[in-house]
Protein backbone atom coordinates (compact mmCIF):
# COMPACT_ATOMS: atom_id res chain seq x y z
CA UNK A 1 0.00 0.00 0.00
CA UNK A 2 1.05 3.79 -0.83
CA UNK A 3 -0.29 7.09 0.37
CA UNK A 4 -3.47 8.14 -1.10
CA UNK A 5 -3.38 9.45 -4.77
CA UNK A 6 -5.66 11.05 -7.55
CA UNK A 7 -4.04 9.83 -10.85
CA UNK A 8 -6.23 11.18 -13.93
CA UNK A 9 -6.47 8.64 -17.30
CA UNK A 10 -7.59 9.98 -21.11
CA UNK A 11 -8.02 7.78 -24.04
CA UNK A 12 -5.53 10.20 -26.89
CA UNK A 13 -6.05 9.92 -31.01
CA UNK A 14 -8.19 7.41 -32.87
CA UNK A 15 -10.56 5.10 -31.32
CA UNK A 16 -9.77 1.02 -30.86
CA UNK A 17 -11.21 -1.98 -29.05
CA UNK A 18 -9.41 -2.58 -25.71
CA UNK A 19 -9.64 1.00 -24.53
CA UNK A 20 -12.37 0.51 -22.11
CA UNK A 21 -10.86 -2.62 -20.42
CA UNK A 22 -7.73 -0.67 -19.97
CA UNK A 23 -9.83 1.69 -18.08
CA UNK A 24 -11.14 -1.34 -16.26
CA UNK A 25 -7.52 -2.27 -15.04
CA UNK A 26 -6.41 1.02 -13.89
CA UNK A 27 -9.36 1.71 -11.89
CA UNK A 28 -9.19 -2.29 -10.44
CA UNK A 29 -5.90 -1.75 -9.45
CA UNK A 30 -6.03 1.31 -8.20
CA UNK A 31 -8.82 1.47 -6.07
CA UNK A 32 -8.99 -2.25 -4.94
CA UNK A 33 -5.10 -2.60 -3.84
CA UNK A 34 -3.72 0.90 -3.51
CA UNK A 35 -7.20 2.59 -2.43
CA UNK A 36 -6.53 5.68 -4.75
CA UNK A 37 -8.95 8.10 -6.78
CA UNK A 38 -9.22 7.40 -10.65
CA UNK A 39 -10.50 10.61 -12.59
CA UNK A 40 -11.24 9.97 -16.21
CA UNK A 41 -10.46 13.18 -18.53
CA UNK A 42 -13.50 13.27 -20.50
CA UNK A 43 -12.48 14.69 -24.64
CA UNK A 44 -8.70 13.64 -23.91
CA UNK A 45 -6.54 16.68 -23.70
CA UNK A 46 -9.68 18.89 -24.64
CA UNK A 47 -11.39 17.89 -21.32
CA UNK A 48 -8.62 19.73 -19.22
CA UNK A 49 -9.27 22.49 -21.66
CA UNK A 50 -12.54 23.48 -20.62
CA UNK A 51 -13.16 24.97 -16.77
CA UNK A 52 -14.15 23.52 -15.00
CA UNK A 53 -12.18 20.50 -16.61
CA UNK A 54 -14.56 17.77 -17.93
CA UNK A 55 -14.10 15.21 -15.95
CA UNK A 56 -16.08 11.64 -15.10
CA UNK A 57 -14.91 9.64 -11.45
CA UNK A 58 -14.50 5.93 -12.24
CA UNK A 59 -16.05 3.97 -9.70
CA UNK A 60 -15.37 0.04 -9.02
CA UNK A 61 -18.74 -0.93 -9.17
CA UNK A 62 -19.33 0.34 -12.85
CA UNK A 63 -16.06 -1.41 -14.14
CA UNK A 64 -17.26 -5.15 -15.04
CA UNK A 65 -19.06 -4.03 -18.23
CA UNK A 66 -16.22 -2.33 -20.08
CA UNK A 67 -14.62 -5.46 -20.23
CA UNK A 68 -16.63 -6.52 -23.48
CA UNK A 69 -17.75 -2.60 -24.56
CA UNK A 70 -15.92 -1.36 -27.66
CA UNK A 71 -14.98 2.18 -28.02
CA UNK A 72 -13.79 4.87 -24.82
CA UNK A 73 -16.46 6.23 -22.27
CA UNK A 74 -13.86 8.68 -22.17
CA UNK A 75 -14.28 10.45 -25.32
CA UNK A 76 -11.48 11.07 -27.54
CA UNK A 77 -10.02 12.84 -30.31
CA UNK A 78 -7.23 12.82 -32.99
CA UNK A 79 -7.88 16.39 -34.18
CA UNK A 80 -6.55 19.70 -32.53
CA UNK A 81 -2.63 19.84 -31.38
CA UNK A 82 -2.45 21.97 -28.19
CA UNK A 83 0.42 23.98 -29.26
CA UNK A 84 -1.21 24.94 -32.22
CA UNK A 85 -5.29 24.41 -31.93
CA UNK A 86 -7.90 26.19 -34.05
CA UNK A 87 -9.78 28.54 -33.11
CA UNK A 88 -13.38 29.65 -34.46
CA UNK A 89 -11.78 32.12 -36.15
CA UNK A 90 -9.43 30.08 -38.16
CA UNK A 91 -6.12 31.45 -35.94
CA UNK A 92 -4.02 28.68 -34.05
CA UNK A 93 -3.40 29.12 -30.36
CA UNK A 94 -0.81 27.83 -27.56
CA UNK A 95 -3.28 25.96 -25.38
CA UNK A 96 -0.54 23.83 -23.63
CA UNK A 97 -0.86 26.35 -20.36
CA UNK A 98 -5.22 25.26 -20.20
CA UNK A 99 -4.21 21.62 -20.51
CA UNK A 100 -1.26 22.18 -17.88
CA UNK A 101 -3.65 24.07 -15.32
CA UNK A 102 -6.22 21.85 -15.71
CA UNK A 103 -3.80 19.21 -14.41
CA UNK A 104 -3.25 20.70 -11.64
CA UNK A 105 -7.02 22.42 -10.83
CA UNK A 106 -7.83 18.45 -10.63
CA UNK A 107 -5.56 17.92 -8.00
CA UNK A 108 -3.62 14.77 -9.83
CA UNK A 109 -0.77 13.11 -8.83
CA UNK A 110 0.14 11.71 -12.38
CA UNK A 111 -1.48 11.21 -15.92
CA UNK A 112 -2.54 7.87 -17.48
CA UNK A 113 -2.32 8.95 -20.83
CA UNK A 114 -3.64 6.32 -23.73
CA UNK A 115 -2.08 6.85 -27.21
CA UNK A 116 -0.38 5.97 -30.42
CA UNK A 117 3.00 7.46 -31.07
CA UNK A 118 1.33 10.57 -32.20
CA UNK A 119 -0.86 10.94 -28.59
CA UNK A 120 2.20 9.68 -26.56
CA UNK A 121 4.38 12.66 -28.20
CA UNK A 122 2.34 15.31 -27.41
CA UNK A 123 1.27 14.59 -23.67
CA UNK A 124 4.76 13.83 -23.05
CA UNK A 125 5.63 17.80 -24.13
CA UNK A 126 3.38 19.14 -22.10
CA UNK A 127 3.91 16.86 -19.27
CA UNK A 128 7.72 17.98 -19.70
CA UNK A 129 6.58 21.96 -19.86
CA UNK A 130 4.37 22.12 -16.96
CA UNK A 131 6.08 19.16 -14.52
CA UNK A 132 3.13 16.67 -14.80
CA UNK A 133 4.02 13.46 -14.35
CA UNK A 134 3.09 11.11 -17.37
CA UNK A 135 2.82 7.24 -17.95
CA UNK A 136 1.68 5.80 -21.12
CA UNK A 137 0.17 3.00 -22.49
CA UNK A 138 0.64 2.15 -26.56
CA UNK A 139 -2.65 1.72 -28.52
CA UNK A 140 -3.43 1.47 -32.38
CA UNK A 141 -4.48 -0.79 -34.85
CA UNK A 142 -1.60 -0.43 -37.09
CA UNK A 143 0.38 -2.03 -34.10
CA UNK A 144 3.26 0.69 -35.71
CA UNK A 145 4.61 2.00 -32.00
CA UNK A 146 8.28 0.91 -31.38
CA UNK A 147 9.60 -0.92 -28.52
CA UNK A 148 6.37 -2.92 -28.42
CA UNK A 149 5.21 -6.31 -30.40
CA UNK A 150 1.75 -5.40 -29.64
CA UNK A 151 -0.63 -2.29 -28.85
CA UNK A 152 -3.88 -2.25 -27.51
CA UNK A 153 -6.13 -2.77 -30.61
CA UNK A 154 -4.37 -4.39 -33.05
CA UNK A 155 -5.94 -8.07 -32.38
CA UNK A 156 -9.12 -6.87 -32.78
CA UNK A 157 -8.54 -5.11 -35.77
CA UNK A 158 -6.85 -7.96 -37.60
CA UNK A 159 -9.45 -10.70 -36.38
CA UNK A 160 -12.32 -8.69 -38.14
CA UNK A 161 -9.77 -8.28 -41.59
CA UNK A 162 -9.35 -12.10 -41.30
CA UNK A 163 -13.18 -12.48 -40.54
CA UNK A 164 -14.27 -10.27 -43.72
CA UNK A 165 -11.41 -12.25 -45.88
CA UNK A 166 -13.25 -15.58 -44.73
CA UNK A 167 -16.61 -13.57 -46.26
CA UNK A 168 -15.07 -12.86 -49.15
CA UNK A 169 -14.04 -16.14 -50.10
CA UNK A 170 -17.39 -17.33 -50.70
CA UNK A 171 -18.84 -14.54 -52.71
CA UNK A 172 -15.70 -13.94 -55.02
CA UNK A 173 -15.77 -17.98 -55.73
CA UNK A 174 -19.58 -18.04 -56.21
CA UNK A 175 -19.00 -15.21 -59.02
CA UNK A 176 -15.38 -16.12 -60.38
CA UNK A 177 -14.11 -12.61 -59.08
CA UNK A 178 -11.05 -10.99 -58.04
CA UNK A 179 -11.95 -9.38 -54.18
CA UNK A 180 -9.97 -6.34 -53.18
CA UNK A 181 -9.92 -5.58 -49.16
CA UNK A 182 -8.40 -2.72 -48.31
CA UNK A 183 -7.35 -2.19 -44.79
CA UNK A 184 -6.34 0.52 -42.40
CA UNK A 185 -2.30 0.96 -42.24
CA UNK A 186 -1.17 4.30 -42.23
CA UNK A 187 2.64 3.64 -41.87
CA UNK A 188 2.80 0.10 -41.89
CA UNK A 189 1.57 -3.00 -43.06
CA UNK A 190 0.61 -5.11 -39.71
CA UNK A 191 -2.80 -5.48 -40.44
CA UNK A 192 -2.97 -6.90 -43.98
CA UNK A 193 -0.02 -9.07 -43.56
CA UNK A 194 -1.66 -10.85 -40.58
CA UNK A 195 -4.51 -11.34 -41.62
CA UNK A 196 -3.62 -11.74 -45.09
CA UNK A 197 -2.24 -15.32 -44.19
CA UNK A 198 -4.85 -16.02 -41.54
CA UNK A 199 -7.62 -15.15 -43.88
CA UNK A 200 -6.11 -16.92 -46.79
CA UNK A 201 -5.57 -14.27 -49.31
CA UNK A 202 -3.32 -14.77 -52.73
CA UNK A 203 -2.26 -11.43 -52.51
CA UNK A 204 -0.61 -9.01 -49.81
CA UNK A 205 0.26 -5.76 -50.47
CA UNK A 206 2.22 -3.53 -47.51
CA UNK A 207 3.76 -0.64 -48.18
CA UNK A 208 7.48 -2.21 -46.78
CA UNK A 209 7.14 -4.13 -49.85
CA UNK A 210 7.45 -3.05 -53.35
CA UNK A 211 4.99 -4.06 -56.10
CA UNK A 212 4.79 -4.31 -59.59
CA UNK A 213 1.18 -4.74 -61.21
CA UNK A 214 2.86 -7.35 -63.39
CA UNK A 215 3.57 -9.34 -60.49
CA UNK A 216 0.02 -9.57 -59.59
CA UNK A 217 -1.43 -9.55 -62.78
CA UNK A 218 0.54 -12.71 -63.40
CA UNK A 219 -0.23 -14.30 -60.45
CA UNK A 220 -4.16 -14.05 -61.06
CA UNK A 221 -3.25 -15.37 -64.30
CA UNK A 222 -1.36 -18.28 -62.95
CA UNK A 223 -4.58 -19.08 -60.67
CA UNK A 224 -6.88 -18.67 -63.49
CA UNK A 225 -4.87 -21.28 -65.63
CA UNK A 226 -4.55 -23.46 -62.50
CA UNK A 227 -8.54 -23.76 -62.61
CA UNK A 228 -8.88 -21.20 -59.98
CA UNK A 229 -11.53 -18.45 -61.24
CA UNK A 230 -10.64 -15.87 -58.56
CA UNK A 231 -8.30 -14.47 -56.13
CA UNK A 232 -8.19 -13.20 -53.04
CA UNK A 233 -6.19 -9.70 -52.36
CA UNK A 234 -5.83 -7.43 -49.39
CA UNK A 235 -3.82 -4.60 -49.05
CA UNK A 236 -3.34 -1.82 -46.81
CA UNK A 237 -4.12 1.81 -47.24
CA UNK A 238 -0.82 3.30 -47.00
CA UNK A 239 0.72 1.42 -50.08
CA UNK A 240 1.19 3.70 -53.12
CA UNK A 241 0.44 3.29 -57.20
CA UNK A 242 3.34 1.86 -58.68
CA UNK A 243 4.77 5.11 -59.91
CA UNK A 244 5.09 5.53 -56.32
CA UNK A 245 2.23 8.66 -56.01
CA UNK A 246 0.20 8.06 -52.44
CA UNK A 247 -3.36 7.57 -52.95
CA UNK A 248 -6.28 9.76 -50.61
CA UNK A 249 -9.53 10.76 -50.64
CA UNK A 250 -11.16 14.15 -50.08
CA UNK A 251 -13.53 14.33 -47.14
CA UNK A 252 -15.49 16.85 -45.44
CA UNK A 253 -14.11 20.17 -44.25
CA UNK A 254 -11.25 19.32 -47.52
CA UNK A 255 -9.70 17.34 -45.51
CA UNK A 256 -7.47 14.43 -47.11
CA UNK A 257 -7.30 11.22 -46.06
CA UNK A 258 -5.29 7.99 -47.19
CA UNK A 259 -8.09 5.57 -49.29
CA UNK A 260 -8.76 4.11 -52.70
CA UNK A 261 -5.36 2.08 -53.72
CA UNK A 262 -7.80 -0.29 -53.51
CA UNK A 263 -9.73 0.66 -56.75
CA UNK A 264 -6.68 1.79 -58.42
CA UNK A 265 -5.65 -1.91 -58.03
CA UNK A 266 -9.13 -2.78 -58.79
CA UNK A 267 -8.98 -0.82 -62.08
CA UNK A 268 -5.28 -1.79 -63.23
CA UNK A 269 -6.28 -5.68 -62.63
CA UNK A 270 -9.51 -5.69 -64.40
CA UNK A 271 -7.79 -3.56 -67.66
CA UNK A 272 -4.83 -6.15 -67.74
CA UNK A 273 -6.74 -9.47 -66.54
CA UNK A 274 -9.81 -8.72 -67.88
CA UNK A 275 -10.97 -10.19 -64.11
CA UNK A 276 -14.65 -9.18 -62.82
CA UNK A 277 -13.33 -7.26 -59.81
CA UNK A 278 -14.45 -5.67 -57.06
CA UNK A 279 -13.51 -3.51 -53.74
CA UNK A 280 -14.25 -3.85 -50.07
CA UNK A 281 -12.93 -1.01 -48.09
CA UNK A 282 -13.25 -2.01 -43.99
CA UNK A 283 -12.79 1.58 -42.81
CA UNK A 284 -13.59 2.55 -39.42
CA UNK A 285 -15.18 -1.51 -38.89
CA UNK A 286 -11.67 -2.33 -37.99
CA UNK A 287 -12.07 0.19 -34.99
CA UNK A 288 -15.45 -0.82 -33.54
CA UNK A 289 -16.86 -4.06 -32.08
CA UNK A 290 -16.08 -6.29 -28.84
CA UNK A 291 -12.47 -6.38 -27.74
CA UNK A 292 -10.73 -9.59 -28.84
CA UNK A 293 -9.90 -12.17 -25.71
CA UNK A 294 -6.13 -11.03 -26.44
CA UNK A 295 -6.72 -7.31 -26.52
CA UNK A 296 -8.57 -7.72 -23.15
CA UNK A 297 -5.38 -9.37 -21.69
CA UNK A 298 -3.15 -7.31 -22.55
CA UNK A 299 -5.72 -4.59 -21.61
CA UNK A 300 -5.58 -5.99 -18.36
CA UNK A 301 -2.03 -6.39 -18.04
CA UNK A 302 -0.87 -2.66 -19.58
CA UNK A 303 -3.75 -1.34 -17.08
CA UNK A 304 -1.77 -2.76 -13.80
CA UNK A 305 1.46 -2.72 -14.78
CA UNK A 306 0.79 1.33 -15.66
CA UNK A 307 -0.75 1.66 -12.05
CA UNK A 308 2.21 -0.69 -10.43
CA UNK A 309 4.60 1.85 -12.19
CA UNK A 310 2.79 5.00 -10.42
CA UNK A 311 3.38 3.10 -6.77
CA UNK A 312 6.91 3.21 -7.82
CA UNK A 313 7.32 6.49 -8.08
CA UNK A 314 7.77 6.08 -11.87
CA UNK A 315 7.00 8.70 -14.78
CA UNK A 316 8.28 9.22 -18.07
CA UNK A 317 8.11 5.98 -18.96
CA UNK A 318 5.50 3.86 -21.09
CA UNK A 319 4.54 -0.22 -20.63
CA UNK A 320 5.64 -2.31 -23.48
CA UNK A 321 4.89 -5.96 -24.54
CA UNK A 322 8.27 -7.63 -25.40
CA UNK A 323 8.60 -11.84 -25.19
CA UNK A 324 5.57 -11.95 -23.36
CA UNK A 325 5.85 -10.08 -20.75
CA UNK A 326 5.69 -5.88 -19.75
CA UNK A 327 8.51 -3.58 -20.17
CA UNK A 328 8.47 -0.17 -18.90
CA UNK A 329 10.73 1.78 -21.14
CA UNK A 330 10.95 5.61 -21.59
CA UNK A 331 8.60 7.55 -23.65
CA UNK A 332 11.03 8.97 -25.78
CA UNK A 333 12.51 5.78 -26.29
CA UNK A 334 9.13 4.15 -27.25
CA UNK A 335 8.12 6.70 -30.22
CA UNK A 336 11.30 7.95 -31.51
CA UNK A 337 10.73 5.80 -34.68
CA UNK A 338 7.66 3.56 -35.58
CA UNK A 339 7.49 0.14 -36.26
CA UNK A 340 7.37 -1.25 -39.30
CA UNK A 341 6.98 -4.65 -40.48
CA UNK A 342 11.03 -5.90 -41.55
CA UNK A 343 10.23 -7.73 -44.80
CA UNK A 344 12.75 -10.16 -43.30
CA UNK A 345 10.44 -10.92 -40.72
CA UNK A 346 8.76 -14.23 -39.87
CA UNK A 347 5.42 -13.93 -40.99
CA UNK A 348 6.59 -12.57 -44.40
CA UNK A 349 8.80 -15.09 -44.47
CA UNK A 350 5.95 -17.68 -44.56
CA UNK A 351 3.50 -15.34 -46.59
CA UNK A 352 6.31 -16.33 -49.08
CA UNK A 353 6.06 -19.97 -48.48
CA UNK A 354 2.72 -20.69 -48.54
CA UNK A 355 2.58 -19.23 -52.03
CA UNK A 356 1.40 -16.10 -51.23
CA UNK A 357 2.25 -13.21 -53.80
CA UNK A 358 3.66 -9.82 -52.09
CA UNK A 359 3.65 -7.93 -54.87
CA UNK A 360 7.73 -8.00 -55.53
Amino acid sequence: MSEKKRIGILTSGGDCAGLNPIIRAVVNRATRYYGWEVLGIQGATNGLMQRPPKVMPLHLNAMDPLRTQGGTILGTTNKGNPFAFPMPDGSLKDRSPEIIDGYYQLGLDTLIGIGGDGSLAILRKLAQQGGMKLIGIPKTIDNDVGETQLSIGFSTAVDIATDALDRLHFTAASHDRVMILEVMGRDAGHIALQAGIAGGAHIILIPEIPYSLGNICRKIQERQDAGFRFSIVIVSEAVCTEGGETVQKMEQFWECRLGGIGQYLANAISKSTGAETRVTVLGHIQRGGIPSPTDRLLASAFGVAAVDLIADGKEDMVVTWQNNQIVPVPIADAIKTYRQVNPEDTLVHTARGLGICLGD
